[in-house]
């Protein structure tokens, strides 16, 4: 099926059984703030702790019997790798994960917990991609990439399909990128909804690829990382850029302090835990990256996997 809105669709019913509808929340502080209204989808509070359950599951039950049988491989640093190890644990296949050295002990774990078969790399794409390739090779298993499969891309769209289902006449929606496999969906279903609704993607000043890319009008790639936001330390790929190019009216930077001071907000206002990648949207609106005053603006907040013992307001890193 080609990547459309009718794919998408098709995804929410396959995956609607295995992941959880997500709530919205508001708060009015954050409203009179920045003179909009604002609504966050929960994505901090999915399966896995991120919204990469949603593309991870649909990838998983669209498989073939005999592609299942084999299983499936992925490089990941951390959600991508726990939404996948968890949707073979579903179908009862398994799952080989190749994780950079330097992944988030959390996730590491939190890929282990759902039975994930782990080998570390070093923490460069190369090295991820060569070191998958060679698990492919040994295993058999089927390539789910984190954000290049379409049916990936097409799970991660379902969660902007529910948040217009629960709030409808959005004006914008703020979607952070890396990959791009969320922001594709996302894009995705914005326009094909509703064709006035702006669609702006976030990332970290230090990893700003995508920034650049679209000013480029070709993909600029990411030659080093420099942020906390560790889910975006990537080069947006070529099919979500792609669709960024059709689709997405702009992207927004944002600084180290500013995802940082974003996250804390959350937090503290709306009482969740939200990592620093999910935190970056928000992170816009309160560095007036967008003026969002007298708009209705959906933000994915898109994790919550954090290391409890190393808070980025409490480490000293910034």
């Amino acid at each position: 099926m080609p990547l459309d809105l009718a794919a998408i669709r098709a995804a929410h019913e396959r995956i609607r059984p295995h992941i959880r509808r997500t709530p919205v929340l508001t708060n009015a502080a954050l409203d009179a703030a920045c003179g909009g209204r604002l609504f966050f989808k929960c994505e901090n509070l999915q399966e896995v702790g991120a919204f990469k359950a949603r593309g991870a599951t649909n990838a998983v039950f669209s498989l073939s019997a005999t592609e299942a049988a084999r299983g499936v491989a992925t490089h990941s640093s951390g959600n991508h790798a726990a939404a996948l190890a968890r949707a073979a644990r579903l179908r009862g296949i398994p799952a080989y994960i190749v994780m950079p050295s330097n992944s988030s002990p959390a996730k590491i774990r939190n890929v282990e917990s759902y039975g994930g078969r782990i080998t570390l790399c070093a923490p460069t794409q190369q090295a991820r991609e060569e070191t998958c390739a060679r698990v492919i090779a040994e295993t058999g298993a089927t390539m789910i990439h984190p954000f290049t499969d379409e049916r990936v891309m097409a799970g991660q769209g379902t969660a902007l399909l529910e948040l217009l289902e629960d709030v409808p006449q959005l004006d914008l929606v703020l979607c952070p990128v890396g990959g791009g496999g969320l922001l594709a969906g996302t894009a995705i279903v914005a326009k094909g909804v509703s064709p006035a609704l702006g669609v702006f993607a976030v990332e970290p000043l230090g990893a700003g690829d995508a920034a650049r890319s679209f000013e480029a009008g070709h993909i600029v790639p990411l030659e080093h990382a420099d942020t906390i936001a560790d889910g975006l330390r990537t080069t947006v790929g070529a099919p979500n850029f792609a669709v960024m190019q059709r689709h997405v009216d702009g992207v927004l930077t944002v600084s180290e302090a500013g995802i940082v001071a974003a996250m804390r907000t959350l937090w503290e206002s709306l009482k969740i835990i939200v990592e620093t990648s999910g935190a970056v949207p928000y992170a816009a609106i309160t560095e007036r990256q967008i003026d969002v005053t007298g708009r209705r603006v959906g933000i994915i907040l898109t994790g919550g996997n954090v290391d409890l013992d190393a808070l980025p307001w409490k480490s000293g890193k910034l």
